[in-house]
């Protein structure tokens, strides 16, 4: 443990402070879905889609180029933040166009660079 790190030491259980928070705990799969989430922004591949998809609808073309990466990869990475409702698509003609889902994924970012700002 690092220094200076403080430490509970004792054994006094704060009932009344573990009930309130236990009343409005989310359920355990709530959680789960939660940390799934948090999961699709780990890989910085997958940032970097979003934070592109952030800017400026997209195909998947357009993408690839801007990440240099291939058409593959990149639907690959989409396919997962899609099946994660972080994007959508819009078919026009022969051409697919990706965008973020909704402007939560929008406040993610927000939230997340702000932080990181700090």
């Amino acid at each position: 443990m690092k220094k200076n790190t403080p430490v509970c030491d004792c054994e006094v259980i704060h009932g009344e402070v573990v009930e309130r928070v236990r009343k409005v705990m989310p359920k355990e799969e709530d959680f789960y879905d939660l940390a799934d989430l948090y999961k699709m922004f780990a890989d910085s591949t997958r940032v970097r889609i979003l934070w592109a998809l952030f800017c400026e609808e997209m195909c998947v073309c357009d993408i690839a180029v801007l990440l240099g990466m291939t058409k593959s990869a990149i639907s690959h990475q989409l396919k997962s933040l899609r099946l994660s409702n972080l994007v959508k698509y819009d078919k026009r003609g022969k051409v697919v166009y990706y965008s973020l889902a909704d402007s939560h994924v929008k406040d993610i970012f927000e939230k997340g660079f702000e932080h990181i700002h700090e």
